[in-house]
């Protein structure tokens, strides 16, 4: 059997605070987990995406140090269209969540855009300009 990705997780410091950013991005997340130290939902296509509470990351290995700054992991949204992508970001910084790239249109043919979740993880969101080549994939 060849291994099959099925999820991807991350570890928070405050766990209500980055449940609610992603719940304002759209994620079916029950009120209820904010206050568990693991929470997963299934995502579309079944892949799982998961929070852990650095409590529960030490508890797991006792050598864990919670890294601190930017860069750590990150998370893209595909938009519906360019208009979306600026919605939603004008949306989710008046909402008082950090802005990292306003958007703007790429050279690669996507509008494109950036936010920083509670815990300084890139979120980007993105959909295909009019008439780009390639439309639906992100730069790599």
């Amino acid at each position: 059997m060849t291994p099959t990705l099925d999820a991807f997780g991350m570890i928070v410091a405050d766990m209500a605070a980055s449940l609610a950013f992603y719940r304002r991005l759209g994620l079916d997340i029950p009120a209820a987990a904010d206050h568990e130290a693991h929470v997963e939902v299934v995502l579309a296509g079944g892949l799982r995406l998961m929070w852990d509470t650095a409590e529960m990351a030490a508890s797991i290995d006792p050598g864990y140090v919670h890294p601190t700054g930017s860069g750590r992991f990150g998370l893209a949204f595909r938009c519906a269209d360019p208009s979306e992508v600026d919605a939603t970001y004008e949306m989710m910084t008046t909402a008082g969540y950090q802005g990292h790239l306003k958007p703007w249109d790429a050279f690669w043919g996507q509008r494109y855009a950036s936010l920083l979740d509670p815990d300084g993880n890139g979120v980007d969101l993105y959909a295909a300009l009019p008439g780009a080549p390639g439309q639906g994939g992100q730069p790599g």
